[in-house]
């Protein structure tokens, strides 16, 4: 047996000490469950890697699209804030960040990318710091999230920002320029331009998800988000931004400070829903009531290795542990976290019924109760504060929204609650998932797998 063990302990290091190649990236990553950001040795005799925790995470209010709070404020003008937020918090060197990428959607790429570099001169930080955007549609957010997080564990620097900016005010959904006619000749090409209400239609359809479970879904949804605010659970996370607002008759302009979501409505009953018309599909189920809404906002994550954490005296909010885009049939695209949670959490070495939290993204209710129901998921687990339907989906915000919400739900529980996880659908037909683990006074065990006496490092050692 020993032997065995012997064999697998050199051919591993002969991998690890040979050039990058696919195979040896999935083998290191295998190892990042066992590792601790002390220097120390993980149990093949390889250095460890660092870890990368989320430090601070913040948000602004989510705002109506072209009625709320933001309807007259700038998309640099929402971002600046939470950028600001993390330095404020932290007392940070702006100048030691390594990099800022920004999920974003909607707007163009050059116009979005240039307005995030005026946010981050607005928020303090020097000229040095460089910053770029990155769009996977509805996951952008997370997306940025967990780019910085591979970037810090790749050694590329060890602090960055991962953020989110959408206003679907300044650039409300509409596709420029003429369609490829060759789309007409592949399904699946055609059907990433079907609009996402039927993707929605599509999924209750072919799954048999009920009006009443849609809407009771956005009942439910509306009822958490409002116990969550008048509880002040969102006052940690929610940045408050002094801004302006027009009078649409008058033209009268006066400053406001947005603090609070303001597409909540508690008094949502499912008889009043029960009311509204389906908007997609005749004798349809997806309505404005049990979809999204459409929503301004952003919100930043500050993300660091544990070390240099430490070495700061800066607590750790949380840890990120693992990320998994996957691909399904756009048609139904709204099934994404069905297929990327499975795939997150066995990354991160774990199974469903470790995970304490979940927020799954409600881009429409029936493919939010079918990722539940598919999943088998405990419903007193799942978007404990609510969700889209009731606080708002900005596009490109909504994966920092998430984190940030997840992230502060996890501190205020403590100990009993150890592992999270954020998921959302994404159009054309994907998901996103990624794991945190709660980072702030936990024992030894949260933040480094505990490895037995004489492990065996693969089968092959049996």
């Amino acid at each position: 047996m020993e032997k065995a063990i012997n064999r697998q302990r050199v051919l591993l290091q002969h991998l690890l000490s040979s050039s990058s190649s696919p195979g040896n990236a999935r083998i290191v990553s295998r190892l990042d469950l066992v590792e601790a950001d002390d220097g120390s040795l993980d149990s093949a005799g390889a250095p460890a890697r660092s870890t990368a925790g989320g430090f601070r995470a913040y948000r602004t209010a989510l705002c109506k699209s072209k009625r709320g709070g933001f309807k007259d404020t700038h998309p640099d003008d929402l971002l600046a804030p939470v950028l600001k937020a993390l330095l404020d918090a932290t007392k940070l060197d702006p100048s030691e960040v390594g990099d800022i990428v920004v999920g974003t959607v909607l707007a163009p790429g050059s116009q979005r990318a240039s307005e995030c570099r005026m946010a981050a001169f607005y928020a303090g930080f020097p000229e040095t710091v460089p910053i770029r955007t990155v769009n996977r549609q509805c996951s952008s957010g997370l997306q940025a999230v967990a780019d910085v997080a591979a970037a810090i564990k790749a050694g590329f620097y060890d602090i960055g920002i991962g953020a989110g900016l959408e206003s679907m005010t300044s650039n409300p959904m509409a596709w420029e320029g003429s369609i490829n006619p060759k789309a007409k000749i592949y399904t699946q090409a055609q059907d990433c331009l079907l609009p996402m209400g039927i993707t929605s239609e599509n999924v209750a359809h072919r799954f048999g998800v009920t009006r009443q479970e849609q809407d009771q879904a956005a009942v439910e949804s509306h009822r958490k988000a409002a116990a969550a605010t008048a509880a002040g659970k969102f006052k940690d996370e929610i940045v408050p931004v002094t801004t302006k607002i027009v009078d649409p008759k008058t033209g009268e302009e006066k400053e406001i400070t947005v603090s609070v979501d303001d597409g909540i409505r508690p008094g949502t009953s499912i008889s009043g829903l029960a009311k509204l018309k389906a908007v997609f599909k005749k004798d349809g189920s997806t309505t404005a009531g049990n979809s999204s809404q459409v929503s301004d906002g952003a919100g930043a994550v500050l993300l660091m290795k544990r070390s240099l954490a430490v070495q700061k005296g800066l607590p750790v909010l949380g840890v990120f542990r693992s990320f998994a885009a996957v691909g399904v049939d756009p048609a139904v695209m709204g099934i994404g976290p069905a297929v990327a949670i499975p795939a997150a959490v066995k990354s991160a070495g774990l199974e469903l019924d470790d995970v304490d939290l979940f927020e799954i993204n409600e881009a429409f209710a029936s493919q939010f109760v079918y990722c539940r129901k598919k999943l088998e998921l405990d419903p007193e687990k799942v978007n404990v504060n609510g969700g889209a339907m009731a606080i708002g989906h900005p596009l490109g915000a909504t994966g920092a929204r998430c984190v940030a919400t997840l992230l502060h739900e996890m501190k205020r529980r403590g100990k009993d609650c150890r592992f999270g996880v954020i998921s959302m659908c994404i159009g054309t037909g994907m998901g996103a998932a990624a794991v945190f683990e709660r980072g702030d006074n936990v024992d030894v065990l949260t933040n480094a797998r505990k490895v037995q006496p004489n492990n065996l490092l693969s089968r092959d050692a049996l």
